[in-house]
């Protein structure tokens, strides 16, 4: 295996920090609030493995004063252009000084671990030992040596630095430093006998567990702490930690000395020294640190990590889940204090000679799984929204950075409640010897994917088997460093240069599959990230008997944030015993699944793109096009003002002689009568090409319309339906009111957000009143079905809010600035504004004219 530092790293981001220091969120995810002590530090797994790499280490990046920024792999020459003398001086002087506070650190915790070493020795020799000779000798092994060492080299550099003045010379101290790194070698190569040896002392000997547990380590001189409590085992990696960190500094102080200086010679060899020895500590380590064996002998290797929601005593926790070559491993990431190490805590494991997937029939019915309420998850994505547009004027106005990282925490909480609660999706695991486990997940790809890689592992010859406490803490152990997923996946997580995902609308084409080995009954469905989880977005018809079905459908997709479109085939079931008791849903098999990123480059053209996704043999061939979020601001009124699209309101009612405009009324009555109990209803896309058909037909007011509706696919009706408001000239609760309803909304007095809010309904025109008033009461009737169709208020208000307010092109240049804002700003309140109506006790018309007397707010 490569050494760490050589691989292509991912950047650490703040994220990383909040690992070592974030009490609720990555640390502990259960939220369970007591640490817990036990287990190897980071650092314990196989072998210990010495990190070259500048970035690694968050303690470094995070903590580090001198740690290095862009540090090249060999020795600056001389000072880097532009650099005076004086200012390079004075930046030695500043990293010398961080570096000696973390060395005054290092020798307290070398201190903390020497203190119990003498009463152990004492007590060796009598009647009653708490370990023998040979075991305190293999677990305190060169530590003494270490400690003497780095006491010399901090009393010698100490009074230059409290001294300071330019003529300061240290680069013999560095040099002497490196030239004694031959103890940390023996250290090393003893590292783990001495954990294994603590270890086995601590299970056989109370008061040895005790002492191990909580040494006190002295706080610098100046902290208010006087002592913090720390693990031997996490003390026993500390000396591994200062080999990289001294190296680290020696390229800052490099970068910051004059070539012509008398240390610069002497620091140079002190790298060259430190460097040489780094490499040859991994050489030695490398081939040892990946031999973790299964019981057949074979090395067990890691296939697949990710974090899910576990439903664990009726209450959600998030997991980091393990998948190895021969097992499945349940852990948290457990909370971290200073001077401790990050270590996973494993909740449980199954062999995969063990594990079976209950079929749906099979299945217990689980613990009712609440979900979470939607209003709830919105509130949450408006905050987030809002946090996040508050991080970005903090940047544009070089805000604090103090201020800037409370923000992201705080964005991170919320990010991480939403990931937390809003998966609903149930993937069991049973192991035969007894018990099941439920996660839940945000997307039926998700299930597929550890379902398949799972399925696949089990194929080969595996054995059941029962890992000792200490295989377990081994394997436990060595997940820090083998995991390739390191953060939750939030959009927290995205680095600012990152794609921040594209704002607007997707339209795609499924046109066909190949690649079926017999005839089914095939469909497709569509979905795209939003909020750091998948969302599906549209569903092809059902393609009956066929191995080459040709749907060639479009679908206008709404992007929110979107970073990747995932294309799922499956084969329909209609086989009604067939019921999933988690969930009461008929399952249907996944033939295929496949997932595309949304690069801008490439989506962001007028023309359309033809790709291919390739899915387990399968190949589905579908095209798309994207329309940025500022060009479907855009409410283009109609040239031809006989039809009803693109045409105002008043206009249309007027012709028509009603109230309400004829093709609101048809959409709304063929909904409920027929696609009411519909999954996702107006969620999920319509297919674009039959929306298009109604459209022109509404348009020439053809007689065969009810016909054609009658026919027509209830999504597609749900969708001409939203098409008709979104393409209205001006939005149906108009331009003019629009700035008032941004400001009736954000009042916080009940009393008067509601005096103001019915104010600005009497002050609609009567077309575009009575219209909101008729869709309002339908789209309560869809609600009350949400046990049935998922359509909560809050979903419907997702969906309505920005179609009955966004502003026309004229007025919505005025609140332009960038997609994500505009979007995360005035959509959410556009929803809100829906969203109050929706909440409301009904609203009638008459009553509404009947008060205008006793409410005279002016807008």
């Amino acid at each position: 295996m490569e050494p760490l530092s050589h691989r292509g790293l991912p950047r650490l981001s703040w994220i990383d920090t909040l690992y070592s220091n974030f009490s609720y969120g990555a640390d502990d995810y259960d939220a369970e609030g007591h640490e817990e002590q036990k287990g190897p530090p980071e650092g314990s797994e196989t072998m210990p493995y010495i990190d070259e790499s500048p970035t690694m280490s968050p303690q470094l990046s995070a903590r580090s004063q001198g740690g290095g920024d862009g540090i090249s792999p060999t020795p600056p020459e001389g000072l880097a252009p532009g650099v005076e003398a004086g200012k390079g001086l004075e930046m030695r002087k500043l990293v010398l000084s961080g570096f000696l506070a973390s060395e005054e650190i290092y020798i307290n915790q070398l201190e903390a671990l020497l203190l119990p070493m003498k009463p152990l020795k004492a007590t060796a020799t009598t009647s009653q030992p708490v370990l023998t000779i040979q075991q305190i000798e293999t677990i305190f092994y060169k530590i003494q040596d270490i400690y003497e060492i780095h006491k010399e080299f901090y009393d010698n550099l100490c009074p230059k630095v409290q001294q300071w003045d330019s003529q300061v010379t240290m680069g013999h101290l560095f040099q002497k430093l490196a030239s004694q790194l031959g103890v940390y070698k023996a250290f090393v190569d003893n590292y783990k006998v001495a954990l294994e040896t603590a270890e086995k002392c601590s299970q056989s000997n109370n008061q040895f567990q005790k002492i191990s547990e909580e040494l006190k380590v002295k706080g610098p001189k100046d902290s208010k702490d006087s002592h913090t409590s720390v693990t031997m085992e996490a003390l026993l990696y500390k000396p591994i930690d200062r080999v990289t960190r001294s190296t680290l500094v020696l390229h800052d102080l490099l970068k910051h000395t004059p070539v012509d200086h008398p240390d610069y010679p002497l620091l140079q060899d002190a790298l060259r020294i430190s460097q040489n020895f780094l490499s040859s500590i991994n050489e030695d380590i490398d081939p040892r640190r990946t031999a973790v064996t299964t019981p057949k002998g074979e090395t067990r290797q890691l296939v697949k990590d990710g974090f899910l929601v576990e439903m664990s005593e009726s209450s959600r926790k998030l997991r980091h889940v393990f998948l190895f070559t021969d097992v499945l491993l349940c852990a948290k990431l457990k909370k971290t204090s200073a001077g401790k190490h990050q270590q996973y805590d494993c909740k449980w494991y199954i062999p995969l000679a063990d594990l079976v997937f209950p079929s749906p029939e099979e299945s217990e019915a689980s613990p009712h799984v609440h979900p979470f309420p939607d209003h709830e998850l919105e509130d949450m994505k408006m905050k987030i929204s809002a946090l996040k547009s508050e991080i970005q004027k903090e940047k544009a106005n070089k805000g604090q950075s103090r201020a800037i990282e409370r923000l992201k925490k705080k964005m991170f909480e919320n990010e991480f409640l939403l990931l937390l609660n809003s998966p609903t999706i149930p993937f069991r695991i049973h192991n035969r010897n007894g018990k099941s486990y439920l996660f839940l997940l945000s997307s039926d790809y998700e299930r597929s994917e550890w379902r398949e890689a799972i399925q696949k592992l089990q194929k080969k010859d595996l054995q059941a088997f029962v890992l000792s406490s200490v295989e377990l803490q081994v394997l436990t152990g060595s997940c820090f460093k083998l995991r390739t997923v390191h953060n939750i996946p939030v959009t927290s997580n995205k680095d600012d240069d990152e794609s921040p995902g594209l704002y607007g609308f997707l339209h795609v084409i499924v046109h066909s599959a190949k690649g079926f080995k017999q005839s089914a009954n095939l469909y497709c469905t569509l979905e795209v990230d939003s909020f750091g989880y998948f969302v599906s977005k549209a569903k092809t018809r059902v393609f009956r008997d066929t191995t080459e079905p040709k749907w060639d459908e479009e679908f206008e997709i709404e992007l929110e944030g979107s970073q990747s479109l995932r294309i799922l085939c499956y084969e329909k079931c209609y086989d009604k015993t067939k019921v999933n008791k988690d969930n009461n849903e008929i399952v249907d098999k996944i033939m295929g699944k496949g997932q595309i990123q949304l690069d801008p480059q490439t989506v962001e053209t007028k023309n359309w793109h033809t790709d291919v996704i390739e899915m387990n043999g399968i190949k589905v061939e579908f095209s798309m096009k994207f329309t940025s979020r500022d060009m479907s601001l855009k409410r283009t009124p109609s040239k031809k003002q006989t039809g009803v699209f693109g045409v105002k309101i008043s206009v249309v009612t007027k012709r028509e002689r009603s109230k309400v405009p004829y093709i609101v009324r048809q959409c709304v009555e063929e909904v409920e009568k027929r696609g009411i109990e519909e999954v996702g209803i107006y969620r999920i896309s319509g297919v674009a090409t039959d929306i298009q058909a109604l459209k022109a037909v509404f348009d020439a007011n053809n007689k065969d319309i009810l016909l054609m509706l009658s026919d027509m696919d209830i999504n597609a009706i749900a969708g001409t339906l939203k098409l008709y408001f979104r393409e209205l000239p001006e939005p149906l609760l108009t331009d003019r009111l629009y700035p008032a309803f941004m400001e009736g909304i954000a009042l916080s007095d009940p009393a008067a957000k509601e005096n103001c809010m019915m104010h600005l309904l009497r002050s609609l025109p009567d077309p575009n009143l009575i219209t909101f008033l008729f869709l309002l009461e339908h789209l309560k009737r869809v609600a009350e079905k949400e046990p049935i169709n998922k359509m909560s208020l809050h979903n419907l208000a997702t969906v309505f809010g920005p179609t009955l307010l966004r502003p026309s092109e004229v007025e919505s240049k005025a609140h332009l600035t960038s997609a994500a804002d505009i979007w995360s700003h005035d959509v959410m309140a556009q929803v809100q504004v829906l969203l109050y109506y929706l909440q409301h006790p009904p609203i009638s018309f008459a009553e509404l004219k009947r008060n205008t007397l006793y409410f005279s707010t002016d807008v």
